[in-house]
């Protein structure tokens, strides 16, 4: 098949998968903490010009312009970006909203003081592609901060225990939680940046009274956790097996009335 008509189905893929279920839920009960936390640890403020990257329906771009920022929010799926536009709307806040790959950004080199990512560039498929994006259209000096998923952490884990009920990704494609290793984004980035900090934290999640509530709960919103039940929808079997698989894996994570989802927070200055 011809790289060109292979990329464009592979993303026509991944603007559907993000278009199932209610991501937004997800992001307004669950994740919603992580883009104050983006947006002060990049010390965004009234002076910068602000690039959300897979901005979903805007954790982070929506606390940046209430900061004062001038800010862009880009996402591959339409969806998203319709209810994030809604949600600044509805705050008052004036931000751009954009439909845009993460891999082929429709913006000019050293166009933005700060590009800012929480838990959205680490699911684009090429990943040293959407790196190189980043950095391009920061302006030398500019900021980067990014959020992902950690391997070892409960997301991480998740995609793992999906995994073997899958097929396999195309040629080329990473596994999103890598951007969630500290070595793999130093990688990604080189030395194009300078004053690389990488700290791991954790998010407290305290929504699910088990395992089972929390795999229910993402069975019917997250859209990789739809995707997987869709490809295994003709073996009750297998279904049976993920059901427990994931419930398992949520029971291991509880603590109490809590779960800790690992994430890994990167800031760099682009040289």
């Amino acid at each position: 098949m011809n790289a060109v008509i292979a990329d464009r189905e592979l993303e026509a893929k991944h603007r559907a998968l993000w278009a199932l279920g209610d991501y937004g839920a997800i992001a307004a009960r669950i994740v919603a903490p992580l883009g104050p936390i983006l947006v002060a640890a990049t010390g965004i403020g009234p002076a910068d010009r602000v690039l959300d990257v897979a901005a979903g329906t805007g954790n982070v771009a929506i606390p940046a312009a209430a900061a004062g920022a001038r800010v862009t929010a880009s996402d591959l799926c339409p969806e998203l970006v319709e209810q994030g536009r809604q949600l600044g709307a509805a705050q008052g806040l004036a931000l751009d909203w954009a439909e845009a790959n993460a891999e082929a950004l429709p913006y000019g080199d050293d166009e933005f003081d700060v590009v800012v990512s929480c838990i959205g560039v680490m699911f684009a498929p090429h990943h040293q592609q959407a790196a190189d994006e980043l950095v391009r259209v920061t302006r030398p000096g500019g900021r980067i901060g990014l959020i992902s998923w950690t391997p070892e952490g409960f997301i991480g884990q998740l995609f793992a225990t999906m995994k073997p009920y899958v097929p396999p990704p195309p040629p080329g494609v990473s596994p999103p939680p890598l951007w969630g290793s500290d070595d793999h984004v130093r990688g990604l980035l080189g030395g194009r940046v300078t004053d690389l900090v990488a700290e791991r934290r954790a998010l407290d999640v305290d929504m699910f009274g088990d395992g089972a509530a929390f795999r229910d709960y993402f069975k019917a919103n997250y859209g990789p956790t739809i995707s997987a039940y869709r490809a295994i929808a003709g073996d009750p079997e297998r279904v049976a097996a993920l059901d427990a698989d994931i419930a398992a894996l949520g029971d291991r994570f509880l603590d109490g009335a809590s779960m800790r989802w690992e994430y890994l927070l990167v800031t760099a200055h682009k040289r």
